[in-house]
């Protein structure tokens, strides 16, 4: 459950701007979330590392339940890209900043990401409901 909480927290970061831009007035909750963005970020990038690992090595699944795989996959996905968005900044400060190159690697996937930064948010909103629904309801 927190997982998925997480993973709709940053995604409702993620898609901020596309957000507000309907909805003005979900600016208070959003501005709640803001201050705790790249450690949700951060949480969301390892969790996306977590899950789309263990969707490719639990490949196995495809055959006894297909649609739980690309469902995993799928979530793992989502996790990681709007993670990696999110948490940019601390990523590039404990980890990437002892290198230039790869900082300079890390800003340029970053850049090319952040055009689908509101897409990718609104996606891990539905991933994360999907989430929740399908542990709870179905």
């Amino acid at each position: 459950m927190l997982a998925s909480l997480i993973t709709i927290a940053g995604g409702i970061l993620a898609a901020s701007g596309l957000i507000i831009g309907r909805k003005p007035n979900a600016k208070e909750l959003i501005d709640k979330l803001t201050p705790y963005q790249g450690w949700i970020g951060i949480v969301m990038f390892i969790w996306g590392i977590k899950e789309t690992l263990g969707a490719v090595t639990g490949m196995g699944l495809i055959k006894a339940a297909p649609v739980l795989w690309v469902f995993w996959l799928v979530t793992g996905l989502a996790d990681l890209l709007v993670g990696f968005l999110l948490g940019f900044g601390l990523i590039t400060k404990y980890a990437l900043g002892r290198s230039p190159a790869a900082e300079a690697r890390g800003q340029a996937l970053r850049l090319k990401l952040a055009a689908y930064q509101g897409v990718l948010g609104l996606f891990a909103i539905a991933m994360g409901t999907l989430y929740l629904l399908w542990i709870y309801v179905l």
